[in-house]
């Protein structure tokens, strides 16, 4: 039997309708929004007013079997570029990306002020645990004076019980994923720290030893390091940076 055309053509288009409205939800979501429902923690590393409450960021807090000051001042470039104001911008690119991309995303502070002051690293440590979000990365600077010294590394936590044995083998895997996206986007691994393979792993941090969801830290550069900073004071290399960090993301939670 011959058919006409026409009726070729609506054959076919019947056969590639998805059947369901569920699959049609799922086949937009895999198109446009691919991380539709899923929940993202940012944790801009410091705020900028931290200096100005010495008693408040030094104040010891749980930091995951043992403790630890609040917070810290942060670190900045030779020319006063502040880790604080690096952290937040790269944030912000961040989430505008995971949101075009259907995520919800949450930050563990609001603002990037000299009026404001933390949240302590117990609260950072914990943001996402009750929502629960489907991962945590805290963004920073490095402030390494050692000669040469540069190039990102990402810190993920060690395996320790009963803190993070549960998230120890997810948070590596986003490790290693972060890792790859940063050197796909031609940013150096840091050659004076984690052996040279931009990998840390540490049981030291609240933010790490304090989250139910699996973590990462990224030491996005050396802000001491004259390479480094011209990266990180410029408005493409924090692009670089988020876009980075977005692949990550995408592809550990596809």
């Amino acid at each position: 039997m011959r058919y006409a055309p026409a009726l070729v053509l609506l054959a076919s288009l019947v056969v590639a309708t998805p059947a369901t409205a569920e699959d049609r939800t799922q086949l937009v979501r895999e198109d446009a929004k691919p991380l539709t429902g899923r929940v993202v923690v940012i944790d801009p590393g410091h705020q900028l007013g931290n200096h100005n409450f010495p008693a408040k960021i030094n104040r010891l807090v749980p930091a995951g079997g043992f403790r630890k000051p609040c917070n810290t001042t942060g670190t900045a470039t030779r020319g006063g570029f502040a880790e604080a104001t690096f952290a937040w911008r790269v944030s912000l690119r961040l989430k505008a990306t995971l949101e075009r991309l259907g995520a919800r995303v949450v930050l563990t502070r609001q603002a990037n002020s000299q009026k404001r002051w933390g949240p302590c690293v117990d609260r950072r440590g914990r943001a996402g645990n009750k929502i629960p979000a489907d991962l945590k990365i805290s963004v920073h600077g490095d402030g390494s004076y050692a000669a040469g010294a540069r190039g990102f590394h990402v810190i993920a936590p060690t395996d320790r019980k009963p803190w993070t044995h549960d998230i120890y083998e997810p948070s590596r895997r986003l490790a290693l994923l972060a890792r790859s996206s940063l050197v796909r986007k031609g940013v150096p691994r840091a050659n004076y720290i984690a052996g040279g393979d931009g990998l840390d792993f540490r049981g030291d941090l609240g933010t790490l030893n304090l989250s139910n969801v699996p973590t990462v830290m990224v030491e996005l550069g050396n802000m001491k390091n004259a390479a480094d900073a011209r990266r990180m004071t410029t408005a493409k290399g924090r692009s670089a940076y988020a876009a980075a960090l977005a692949r990550a993301v995408r592809l550990f939670l596809r």
